[in-house]
């Protein structure tokens, strides 16, 4: 692995790129798997009894705790591994942080977000035994909640998260979005849950709900689009399929994000940054907004995280979300009747520089509060753990001044504690990384996420029917770009370097963006939605010269009309790789995708929206739910109904 890519990754990874249980129940009855090893001369403390109520378990252990162990349950950082799987010492130079050592047996943290790839299984889950093992020797061995960004979309921008690694590629949520299929998406957690589970990881920083009604906005590749309803109904599956029913023992927690929705940002910005601070309700829509954390709430959801910006020209106080008691306790508390953990999003508190920038706090509207005040105001607002970092002095601090009650602290780590007891952490926090290595990228999840990646393809247009390429042989010729000339030539045919010399052009293009100064904002695909006037040029050139088959990637929205009226076809995926590509161009898969949102006709357009109102885009060049299919050639040749014309695969 390039030092840059392994880079680029762990930076994402440190900015958060991030049916409900009775009270009473006991799992006393459950089987259990291997018990904690205890003394038998002692008398077994109730938390550790399995046989007991849950809530019993955790009144026990909070009666136990020091304030200053209640407080190290309230953060959760993000967690390294050291070389061959080995606990990480630390590092003050490129990402400054504390041994995993500290954080565990100083800190007393026990909530952590995995960092880096996952490349070899059986290494990770010997890593996540090493890190239980080290918290059962602290004074209370409360076992670790480890958690996840997403981890199974196929990408080629090593700047937008984790690589799928080891695990099974499937498709980004919009390329789920795209096929309609909430049984595939269950599945598709099913499958997650089951390699997560694996190797040890038992909390998911996701699903990502927002709508994307502002198509500029540099984060709709994780959402499932435009749509309410589609949004409603695709992740109500996904919750089911990484919890189960009811969340248990083989269950993955999900933190649903980012509430109210971070869709509407003001100007399409991003609110990781202060020029994107602003979330606005031009159409006074915010309800649309809030209709898929409705469904999540309905569907099971453990967590929420609420969003970095703050909202303008509303009934609430225009601060960070996470700051904001209107936001958090009015609305999403006894509003909307969630009552499990909220989750800040990542570094609220606390200014930092990476690689030598300053990337402040992101306390929007609170940027004059200190550390302190800015702690106390999010326990204010009705958080329970704040994302991202490690300062649980400050939480001390407050309780010991008197500004923060220890019956605060106690509402909060009562959920976080039920929490890993419901998962079963306590009685047999470790996984078997023989298994691990078992089911991770078995070949039945990698066909099912190759399957779904081909699916996925949204055929834009196609004219004369020019797809698939049923008949070319090893004699046709095609200029490329966008991929690997070995990927063709494998497949016996011939790559020119001109367009002139060829029968046909294939372009797998990246979606327009304007690149942002800065390391960290040049990973956002921000601004304009269209090519650049040198790039549509250059492009229109080759559609003249030869047939040309277009790949668009779709992150977000885009605006090239010059694209869909000069290629001869024009597919759009959502992170689908250049084999599935090929798969489908070549007649071995057919597109059944459609689109996940509009697609404006220009900038103007987009900057005519309304940020929070779906649809209003004016005359776009294709419409949310748009998608060809391909024209069947088997039932003409005698070869069946019309409909079963045989893929091969």
């Amino acid at each position: 692995m390039g030092s840059h890519s392994s880079l680029y990754r762990t930076l994402f990874g440190l900015l958060g790129f991030s049916a409900r249980l009775p009270s009473s129940l006991c799992y006393g009855q459950l089987p259990l798997g291997p018990s904690l090893v205890t003394n038998e001369d002692e008398e077994l403390p109730a938390y550790r009894d399995a046989s007991r109520c849950i809530n019993e378990r955790v009144e026990d252990l909070i009666e136990r705790m020091t304030v200053e162990e209640k407080a190290g349950q309230m953060f959760h950082p993000q967690l390294f591994m050291g070389p061959n799987g080995t606990l990480d010492e630390g590092d003050n130079t490129i990402f400054p942080r504390n041994g995993t050592d500290f954080m565990i047996g100083d800190q007393l943290l026990t909530h952590f977000n995995l960092v880096a790839d996952i490349t070899d299984a059986r290494q990770v889950a010997e890593f996540h035994n090493r890190v239980q093992q080290r918290a059962l020797e602290t004074r209370l061995g409360i076992p670790i909640t480890l958690s996840s960004d997403p981890r199974h979309a196929f990408t080629e921008n090593i700047g937008t998260g984790f690589s799928s690694g080891r695990f099974s590629q499937w498709p980004e949520t919009l390329g789920l979005a795209a096929l309609r299929d909430a049984d595939l998406v269950k599945k598709f957690a099913e499958v997650a849950r089951e390699e997560y589970l694996a190797v040890g990881l038992r909390a998911s920083l996701h699903p990502q709900v927002d709508l994307s009604t502002e198509p500029r906005w540099a984060r709709i590749s994780g959402t499932f689009g435009e749509d309410a309803q589609l949004t409603s109904e695709l992740l109500t599956a996904y919750i089911k399929g990484f919890q189960g029913e009811e969340l248990g023992r083989h269950s993955v927690s999900t933190i649903t994000k980012h509430f109210p929705g971070g869709g509407p940002m003001q100007n399409g910005e991003d609110s990781h940054f202060v020029y994107g601070k602003n979330q606005t309700y031009p159409g006074n829509n915010l309800q649309y907004h809030l209709i898929p954390f409705k469904a999540a709430i309905a569907a099971g959801a453990r967590q929420m995280m609420p969003y970095y910006s703050r909202p303008i020209d509303t009934e609430y106080e225009p601060v960070g979300f996470s700051f904001n008691e209107g936001i958090v306790t009015d609305l999403l508390r006894d509003e909307l009747g969630f009552d499990g953990i909220v989750i800040t999003d990542w570094g609220l508190i606390t200014d930092t520089e990476i690689f030598g920038e300053p990337f402040p706090a992101r306390a929007w509207g609170v940027e004059d509060l200190t550390e302190l005040e800015r702690a106390a105001r999010i326990l204010s607002a009705g958080c329970d753990q704040f994302g991202g970092e490690a300062r649980p002095e400050l939480i001390v601090q407050l309780v010991n001044e008197g500004i923060v009650s220890e019956e605060r602290l106690d509402i909060s780590v009562r959920r976080l504690l039920r929490e890993k007891f419901i998962l079963g952490l306590f009685d047999n926090p470790f996984v078997d990384p023989d298994a691990a290595e078992r089911v991770v990228g078995n070949d039945y999840f990698v066909r099912l996420g190759e399957d779904a990646q081909r699916r996925a393809y949204t055929l834009l247009t196609n004219k004369n029917d020019i797809l698939p390429l049923r008949k070319a042989s090893s004699n046709t010729k095609f200029y490329i770009e966008g991929f690997n000339a070995t990927l063709l030539q494998n497949r016996n045919f011939t790559v020119v370097g001109a367009p002139a010399d060829a029968d046909y052009a294939i372009l797998r293009l990246d979606a327009p963006y304007e690149r942002r100064p800065g390391f960290f904002e040049s990973l956002f695909h921000a601004g304009s939605l269209e090519f650049a006037a040198d790039q549509r040029e250059r492009q229109a050139a080759i559609y003249t010269a030869v047939p040309t088959i277009v790949d668009l990637k779709l992150d977000r929205p885009v605006a090239v009309p010059e694209v869909a009226e000069g290629a001869a076809a024009l597919l759009a995926s959502f992170g689908s790789g250049p084999e599935a590509f090929l798969d489908v161009i070549f007649g071995l898969a057919a597109p059944e995708g459609k689109l996940p949102y509009d697609l404006p006709r220009s900038d103007e357009a987009a900057k005519a929206n309304l940020e929070d109102v779906p649809f209003d885009t004016k005359d776009p060049v294709f419409k949310f739910g748009h998608g060809l299919r391909y024209a069947d050639q088997c039932a003409d040749a005698g070869n069946g109904e019309p409909g079963d014309c045989a893929v091969a695969w």
